[in-house]
């Protein structure tokens, strides 16, 4: 399984034969896709320019209640679990405590992905909530710009509250809209589970 970060919160995920992307966003030279996972609406995390590049008749795209987008798309909100082209998928909370960006009312989503024997967290655009010592992960991959989600050291007392059992990776930052590497660098010192930067092989 080979999981990448393609800048802010967007990941390329290829195992199962599958390519599944979370959250596209600003795609280059982007592949196909087998699955899109989108976390919520905002325009950074829903971007219908990226799901157009990478979508196919086949594509199956998994969305909160919130979003609005047509096609083969399927709704899910927190404490649903499907499965999709073998893959299972469990629909987490994601949301602010003390800022007014992302309310828990919204039903936005972070996800687990069941992949080749992995589990695989993206926490979507959310603090370090109370729900977080609930998850069982092997990959964890977390925000740490602050101002719309946790900042690094909050992200620190997530990782280290969910101690996922291979790595960590940090996201949402360095797009230019928040958050830069020195977040990364930042979160990866305040943590003690294992940190890698934007791409991991398992």
């Amino acid at each position: 399984m080979e999981l990448k970060r393609l800048g802010h919160a967007c990941f390329r995920i290829r195992g199962n034969d599958l390519t599944i992307y979370i959250d596209p966003f600003g795609l280059k030279e982007p592949d196909k896709a087998d699955l899109v996972l989108i976390t919520h609406s905002h325009h950074d995390h829903c971007s219908l320019k990226d799901i157009e590049k990478i979508k196919t008749e086949d594509t199956s795209i998994v969305v909160p209640e919130n979003c609005p987008l047509g096609g083969n798309v399927l709704h899910m909100k927190p404490g649903d679990q499907i499965s999709v082209k073998g893959i299972g998928i469990e629909g987490v909370p994601a949301y602010n405590i003390d800022k007014p960006f992302h309310p828990r009312e919204k039903q936005n989503l972070g996800y687990i992905m069941t992949l080749e024997g992995k589990r695989i967290y993206h926490a979507g655009d959310t603090d370090f909530i109370p729900e977080m010592k609930a998850i069982h992960c092997d990959i964890a991959l977390l925000p740490v710009s602050g101002t719309y989600v946790m900042n690094a050291s909050e992200a620190g007392e997530a990782a280290d509250t969910i101690r996922p059992s291979l790595v960590a990776i940090p996201m949402h930052y360095g797009s230019g809209i928040i958050g830069t590497p020195e977040d990364a660098e930042a979160f990866k010192r305040m943590t003690g589970v294992h940190v890698v930067f934007d791409e991991f092989t398992c």
